[in-house]
């Protein structure tokens, strides 16, 4: 498929599509290289893996107020100074968590880290949707938002090839690896013309929010089925693969490549079918496709159907997911870009942040059969996701700058 979006593109507008893909990617990395590290520090402090998976929540639970804080800093100063920043900033906290020296010290560290993470993905949309030409939102929605998958399926190369050699320590180490992305984002990426042409965005982020709570709650509610049905599948899969079928970090490491690569390919497709056919229409589909595959994902007996199950379900979790970013930002009033989408996602992220573990106690329960929680799990959000998305508004195109204005405080 010829992608007519991407013609007659600028340098600059590469630039930033680049460096928010890499943003969301890396800061995807840093995080995921805590689920695949669970057993591993449980050993460690002698606890449970259950207490473990609490570092997760603490992470998920923070990232609001980082895309708060993150967001008006964007709507204040600037997308470009305030993304910088934001990567700097989960990256040298990766780092320290390797020195935990205690599991008390570890979860205020991922605490912080969840701050840090929740400022990055709004600011990097926002930066993004911005920049590019309406006609391209689609494909570079997908683009953006197959960072997280990217940064899952970096993570478990470094887990299959390293972690026996490194240890969960070394492998947090490795994670300040993204604090060489502000170079580039300082040399090569430009500030976002849509926050230089709307004065107001820089004084009356709050107001505006206001204004638009109706649409805020909606999408609140929204990102919360998202954020289950993307954790909800994807934090304890390797786990469920360790405890439940045994099996090697290595072969484990494998799987994951193997179902990251499936999430890429449905992001970035899914995110260019939604410029065709419409972002619900487009969401809608993904989630009840997923409701066929569950089976085969949850409760297949060996290695070559997990996988082919996990690639299957990543592809339509995650092209769900690719529509998001364009979604989010076109629903959203000019003057609060910055904030709005990724404090709404992450708003979404802190009522979803319990998902490991309730899916770890619902295992738990049932004999560590934790294919039985993930596809419960799974199964209820994707039916959730669909209905409300189908009753939901959709902006698809709209301009930005000029025709939102209206959502300016007076």
């Amino acid at each position: 498929m010829r992608i007519e979006a991407l013609e007659g593109w600028t340098r600059e507008q590469r630039s930033v599509v680049t460096a928010a893909f890499l943003g969301w990617s890396l800061d995807a990395f840093d995080f995921f290289l805590m689920v695949f590290v669970l057993k591993g520090i449980a050993a460690e402090f002698g606890t449970q893996v259950t207490s473990v998976t609490v570092a997760i929540l603490l992470t998920l639970a923070m990232r609001p107020i980082g895309a708060f804080i993150f967001g008006r800093a964007a709507d204040h100063w600037g997308r470009r100074p305030t993304l910088m920043v934001d990567v700097l900033a989960y990256s040298f906290i990766e780092f320290a968590s390797g020195f935990a020296p205690s599991l008390t010290a570890l979860l205020i560290l991922r605490a912080l880290y969840g701050v840090a993470m929740g400022g990055e993905w709004g600011v990097g949309a926002s930066l993004t949707m911005e920049t590019i030409p309406p006609k391209a939102r689609g494909f570079v929605s997908g683009l953006l938002q197959s960072g997280y998958p990217t940064g899952y399926f970096i993570a478990s190369i470094v887990y299959a090839l390293l972690y026996s050699t490194i240890g969960w320590r070394g492998m947090f180490m490795v994670g300040v690896a993204p604090s060489l992305l502000v170079f580039y984002i300082r040399r090569k990426v430009p500030e976002s013309p849509t926050w230089q042409r709307v004065p107001a965005a820089r004084g009356g982020t709050l107001a505006v929010l206001r204004s638009n709570w109706r649409i805020g709650i909606y999408a609140v509610i929204l990102m919360t089925a998202f954020n289950f049905f993307s954790h909800g599948t994807q934090d304890l899969y390797p786990t469920f693969l360790e405890i439940q079928h045994h099996m090697s970090p290595h072969a484990v490491g494998i799987i994951a490549v193997i179902y990251n690569i499936g999430a890429i390919i449905g992001g970035i497709l899914c995110g260019s079918f939604s410029e065709r056919i419409g972002r619900r229409r487009m969401i809608v589909i993904c989630a009840l496709l997923a409701l066929p595959i569950l089976p085969l994902w949850a409760f297949s007996s060996g290695a070559a159907m997990l996988a082919l199950g996990a690639f299957l379900m990543q592809i339509v979790v995650q092209g769900a997911w690719g529509v998001i970013p364009a979604h989010l930002n076109e629903l959203s009033p000019d003057a609060a870009r910055g904030t709005f989408p990724g404090f709404v996602y992450q708003l979404g992220n802190l009522l979803a942040s319990a998902n490991a573990t309730i899916q770890a106690t619902i295992a738990a329960r049932y004999d560590n059969n934790y294919g039985f929680a993930l596809a419960l799990v799974a199964g209820i959000v994707a039916v959730v996701i669909a209905l409300l998305t189908a009753f939901g508004r959709e902006s698809k195109g709209i301009a930005f700058g000029d025709a939102r204005l209206r959502t300016a405080p007076k």
